[in-house]
């Protein structure tokens, strides 16, 4: 199995981090299976647009979008946008996830991440005062003027310091 992490270090050497991320989603095998695809980036990784279009592939038996397509579609990038605005001194997990349905997708859907520079000092700060935290990211998948919203996505995120971290799991190992 690849190291996408390594991967993507050493590809960043060359290119912009945002377009190394763009082409390795688009074309990684597993994120491929989900029938999503990256269409906008932002330079600072803050902003992602994802399009998952109807197609043979993502069809379920009445002809709608699969409910397990839209939520893999939008599954890594909650977790993966505070991972790479947090940097490498955090640990950032995916805890749980919950999927709303609103009505059938017979059309192709959109996805937008946003995550704000707010959002990052709140976690910074967050985490000075309680070592560990979970938060809430809500992503609506919509149509293309986003008058119609096909499901939310919520997902809940462990975010703690390497530090406390290891603290912790050297604790856990003593008992």
């Amino acid at each position: 199995m690849p190291n996408y992490k390594r991967i993507f270090d050493f590809a960043s050497r060359f290119w912009k981090r945002n377009k190394v991320l763009k082409f390795g989603f688009n074309y990684s095998p597993v994120y491929r299976r989900t029938t999503g695809r990256i269409i906008e980036i932002s330079e600072d990784i803050l902003f992602i647009k994802v399009k998952l279009a109807l197609s043979y592939k993502n069809r379920n038996y009445v002809g709608s979008l699969f409910g397990g397509t839209l939520f893999s579609a939008v599954d890594p990038f909650p977790m993966f946008q505070i991972m790479q605005a947090l940097g490498n001194d955090y640990i950032v997990w995916d805890k749980s996830a919950e999927i709303k349905f609103k009505r059938p997708a017979y059309e192709d859907l959109y996805a937008e991440f946003i995550l704000t520079h707010q959002e990052i000092q709140e976690i910074k700060q967050q985490l000075q005062a309680q070592k560990e935290i979970e938060i809430k990211k809500c992503t609506q998948l919509t149509n293309k003027d986003k008058t119609k919203i096909y499901c939310e996505v919520i997902k809940t995120i462990y975010i703690t310091t390497k530090s406390y971290y290891k603290e912790k799991q050297a604790t856990k190992g003593k008992q």
